[in-house]
């Protein structure tokens, strides 16, 4: 990538430290930076040159940091309660804001980071644009079917090692926070609608016709239910991963989308 300068460093947050990862392209056209917020497997490594591509077509810095728990962050011991979303965004997210001293921000949310850019967006009138990518706002049969193929794969030899390579010994508790909260039946009622219908900037979702954990239907709630101005963005031959699969089709779309903003 041309001339993008990439910082790294640590957030003091309640319980630890959190990854942060920084990319900035010479020439900014946009002092809003797009804060990236990673799926329930994921990690800013795993973004891999996402960010990068954003930096640079987007001309704006992007930021991506690891949630507490996951990646090169300080490990939790506890699961995610039911409310782990709103945690996000009103335990961790304030924190990482105010260390970089970001006054007006755009978040992209991949999957469960989507639901808590719509935490933060509810809560903060700073945020000037949401975009979901894959992300779930009720509980799908078909999301607890993917969940659950999941979680046998898993257990499959060799399976944990993959995650091992971006969490390492902090893996299987990474797997259980994702499983075993989604899988449970404290969480079957959970909806995103509350904070979705407090959400008064722009938002856009991105998902995927044969995206394994959701149906169409999640894009059409998200886009409909926002309490500003909603679009959707339905991707054909795209599974779950678009900014992976689609790349150039999400970016073209990133760039329409924020062009005023």
């Amino acid at each position: 990538m041309k001339n993008i300068k990439t910082e790294e460093f640590y957030v003091e947050v309640p319980g630890g430290k959190i990854w942060v990862k920084r990319w900035t392209p010479e020439i900014t056209s946009s002092k809003s930076p797009l804060v990236l917020l990673h799926d329930s497997l994921g990690c800013v490594d795993l973004w891999r040159g996402f960010p990068s591509v954003l930096a640079e077509n987007l001309s704006r810095s992007v930021v991506a940091y690891d949630r507490l728990g996951f990646g090169n962050s300080d490990a939790q011991e506890k699961l995610p309660a039911r409310k782990f979303l709103e945690e996000e965004a009103v335990k961790y997210f304030p924190a990482i804001k105010k260390h970089l001293s970001i006054q007006h921000y755009v978040l992209l949310g991949h999957s469960v980071g989507g639901g808590m850019a719509v935490n933060i967006a509810s809560r903060d009138t700073d945020c000037k644009a949401v975009i979901t990518v894959s992300s779930q706002p009720f509980i799908e049969d078909l999301t607890i079917q993917g969940v659950k193929a999941a979680k046998q794969m898993f257990i499959q030899p060799g399976q944990i090692e993959r995650l091992e390579k971006w969490h390492g010994n902090k893996a299987r508790w990474v797997l259980h926070a994702w499983t075993d909260t989604w899988l449970s039946s404290e969480f079957a009622d959970w909806s995103l609608q509350p904070p979705l219908e407090c959400v008064y900037c722009p938002v856009l979702a991105i998902h995927g016709e044969n995206d394994e954990y959701g149906s169409i239907a999640f894009p059409e709630f998200i886009s409909q239910n926002s309490g500003g101005q909603g679009t959707m963005l339905l991707l054909k031959n795209c599974g779950h991963l678009p900014h992976k699969e689609k790349t150039q089709e999400v970016v073209s779309a990133l760039k329409q989308f924020l062009s005023n903003i």
